[in-house]
């Protein structure tokens, strides 16, 4: 590695063939030890999908090792770059899914064989201004609730795999409209817009994802408001950039908020938009019973007493009682 090199962060996935998947996962775990990456890749009978972090010599030798291979030659690679290492190891695992929906069989897709008609950025954002348009976050729903593409759809699921369910429970939404589908790389509309084909939507999807919107010198990110989420220690990078909207909302006090916490009690460690000071009184405990649960890991981080602890309580208390007057 050069001193004081740049780090880049590669986001790609590719609908392939694969066809010992376990086998594959532990030489490619290997290569990518040697090269120096972290990051967390799964692989499939049908394919890869990953991200991966390391100085530009060692992401720019991934891009030649892997388009060496002919099942990965036309492999699309996002990059950001970034001061340093998105991961703290390297992780390459084997699935039943490279993407995980889990269809009923007979309603799977092969997204090479049927998927949505792709729209470039700029194609994307004057589609999203057509009034005969609905558009859908295919995400997870605390992906949306720190970024998303303004009027856009919030299905209320915690999963991808629940997407389908909802899409089922809700098509007056969306019947009678072109469906503009988007996520963050592009994998799960890929994956979904082939089956909604099949129900018989008029469906179309972002290329390259929410990540390739932002880098497009002619759109800028327009549209979106927030950041959007990304699954690694970032947790969140910009898109827009001509102007920025927060829509994160403090778990404690509702106040705009862009700061992810992950809950102090280990059983529950929920994922939650808090500020640092809401952090410090609520001691990072996203109820009142994972704040007092003894393996608080805030508890433990800051040391504190029990009177402390008691005393912090107090005040939740007094506030609550005060709100509720």
């Amino acid at each position: 590695m050069k001193e004081n090199e740049m780090y880049h962060v590669l986001l790609y996935y590719n609908f392939v063939p694969i066809e010992d998947e376990e086998a594959f996962a532990v030489e490619h775990l290997e290569a990518c030890k040697n090269l120096g990456l972290k990051g967390r890749i799964l692989v499939s009978k049908d394919g890869i999908n990953g991200t991966v972090s390391g100085p530009v010599s060692q992401t720019d030798a991934y891009i030649e090792l892997m388009r060496a291979d002919k099942r990965f030659k036309d492999t699309v690679f996002k990059t950001d770059e970034h001061d340093g290492h998105a991961f703290k190891k390297m992780h390459v695992r084997a699935r039943e899914e490279i993407v995980t929906l889990r269809l009923n069989d007979g309603e799977d897709t092969d997204p090479n064989r049927l998927a949505a008609p792709y729209l470039n950025p700029a194609e994307f954002y004057e589609a999203m201004q057509d009034e005969d348009t609905v558009i859908l976050d295919t995400r997870n729903d605390y992906e949306f609730d720190v970024g998303h593409f303004r009027g856009a759809i919030r299905p209320n699921i915690r999963n991808f795999r629940d997407l389908p369910e909802w899409v089922e429970e809700n098509k007056d939404v969306l019947e009678g409209k072109r469906v503009l589908t988007y996520c963050t790389g592009g994998i799960r509309c890929a994956k979904v817009t082939g089956w909604m084909l099949d129900k018989g939507m008029d469906v179309a999807q972002l290329d390259g994802g929410i990540v390739t919107y932002g880098k497009d010198p002619e759109v800028q990110g327009k549209l979106w408001d927030g950041q959007c989420y990304v699954f690694d220690e970032r947790l969140t990078v910009p898109i827009n950039q001509t102007e920025h909207v927060i829509v994160g909302r403090d778990h404690y006090d509702g106040t705009p908020c862009e700061r992810y916490v992950n809950c102090a009690e280990p059983e529950c460690n929920e994922q939650f938009l808090c500020s640092e000071e809401n952090e410090h009184k609520y001691m990072r405990g996203c109820t009142h019973a994972c704040r007092v649960d003894p393996r608080n890991r805030y508890i433990m981080e800051q040391n504190l007493s029990e009177e402390e602890v008691t005393r912090r309580l107090s005040i939740i208390e007094e506030d609550t009682l005060a709100t509720s007057v």
